[in-house]
């Protein structure tokens, strides 16, 4: 690796400019650009990549004017609608963060059927990109979920793209556009009415083989593992593509809630993190011939703000660095411990997945073997003894990252990629 031997600085601008760096074999030269970084002119050639260094050195620039503007939170909506030309859909997006030198990182995916985002940033960026979305009357009527992220971005970089599926399983095939396929939503209130009539006896039994109530957890069962609603089963799937409720034809099977079930008659209430599976599977079962499919709008965390944890067992598993939430992120009025212990309803539900006993925290960690990197749950215990392995094979792989303790997350494996055991370097040829 050759290192710059000399840095010139060329600088007659303001103070407050944002720097540019260039470097030529052995030289690095410096120079102060006099406007604005976010007055350049986008190109049709722009990149979300390109976005991403464009918009640290714009944050550099930029003054601060108040402490909440840089409170970061996550914030995360859908939408299913008609895009004819999605191309310059996102094109028109990475401007608008361009120009204002957004500091927002996560993934923001647009197509012919909607838009699916998840990203992270100071509060005053992360709402100009909803508000300036909201002005197209397409956009109009989106769901915001809004949650605190206490140690900045929950996202390392920002991934603006076009994407043939705006949810993994390749879904483009379905007519998610037509909302007569999709399942009924359910406001939270009306959603907790009837889970507490169900858990309460007051409805048919789960046990009758024609049971005209079902409570079905769209979400893999790691997410569960933390956190679900009461009496929910824990879905037999790792990934959204290989969830098959429903849908076996030649064997019934005991893992699967709706075998032996009358399509017709048979109540389906459907929930999932934030509602897009729930409308994506709800479509697959409506073309399977099930009639009756609800699902709760806006997902748990917008029943969990909404109604706080009613009915609701642990946290909520979500998919960045944060991993798992409390409710009381959400419904600030809740006073339970579920960030450090878990709630009392099924039991003390979580389980280490080396020997079975009670976990003390409601949150995964990855396998420390970097060729592994398993998601799982374990106890202290097993944590200390298997130093941060998922089983005792993996402690004597060759390349082994640091136990991590209280809520660190480990890097991207990249990072991790050319380190060898001791985590030194190794020299590439």
């Amino acid at each position: 690796m050759r290192w710059c031997s000399e840095v010139i600085s060329v600088s007659r601008a303001h103070a407050l400019a944002p720097i540019i760096t260039a470097s030529f074999c052995n030289t690095s030269v410096v120079f102060q650009v006099q406007k604005p970084f976010s007055k350049f002119k986008f190109n049709s050639s722009f990149s979300s990549l390109s976005l991403t260094h464009r918009k640290l050195l714009a944050v550099q620039a930029q003054p601060s004017n108040s402490r909440d503007d840089f409170d970061f939170v996550v914030v995360n909506f859908y939408h299913f609608v008609f895009i004819k030309d999605p191309q310059a859909e996102v094109a028109k997006h990475l401007s608008f963060l361009d120009l204002e030198g957004l500091n927002i990182n996560g993934r923001i995916y647009l197509n012919e059927q909607g838009i699916n985002a998840q990203y992270s940033g100071p509060s005053k960026d992360a709402m100009a990109y909803v508000n300036w979305l909201k002005e197209d009357s397409r956009f109009s009527d989106i769901l915001v979920q809004i949650s605190p992220s206490e140690n900045g971005h929950a996202f390392p970089t920002l991934k603006l793209r076009y994407k043939p599926s705006l949810f993994e399983g390749g879904i483009s095939h379905l007519p998610l556009l037509d909302p007569s396929m999709r399942a009924i939503p359910l406001e939270p209130s009306e959603w907790r009415d009837r889970l507490e009539a169900f858990n309460k006896n007051d409805l048919p039994s789960k046990d009758d083989p024609k049971r005209n109530y079902i409570l079905l957890d769209v979400r893999n069962g790691y997410e569960w593992d933390i956190g679900h609603f009461h009496r929910a089963q824990k879905p037999n799937v790792d990934c959204f593509r290989s969830t098959s409720f429903g849908l076996s034809q030649e064997e019934i099977t005991a893992s699967d809630p709706l075998s032996n079930v009358d399509k017709e008659k048979a109540n389906i209430l459907m929930y999932c993190t934030g509602g897009i599976r729930c409308d994506v599977y709800s479509t697959i079962l409506r073309q399977q011939g099930f009639q009756n499919l609800y699902t709760l709008k806006g997902g748990v965390s917008h029943y969990l703000k909404n109604e706080g944890p009613a009915e609701w067992v642990g946290n909520l598993f979500v998919f960045d660095s944060r991993l798992s939430l409390p409710p009381s992120v959400y419904y600030p009025g809740d006073t339970t411990e579920a960030e450090t212990t878990p709630v009392s309803g099924d039991d003390r539900f979580a389980k280490c997945y080396i020997c079975n006993s009670e976990v003390s925290e409601l949150r995964h960690r990855n396998c420390a073997n970097l060729d592994c990197n398993f998601l799982f749950l374990c106890c202290r215990k097993c944590v200390k003894d298997l130093r941060g392995c998922c089983c005792l094979t993996c402690t004597t792989a060759p390349r082994l990252r640091p136990v991590l303790n209280g809520y660190q997350r480990y890097k991207k494996w990249h990072i991790y990629r050319d380190m060898d055991l001791h985590g030194n370097m190794r020299t590439s040829n």
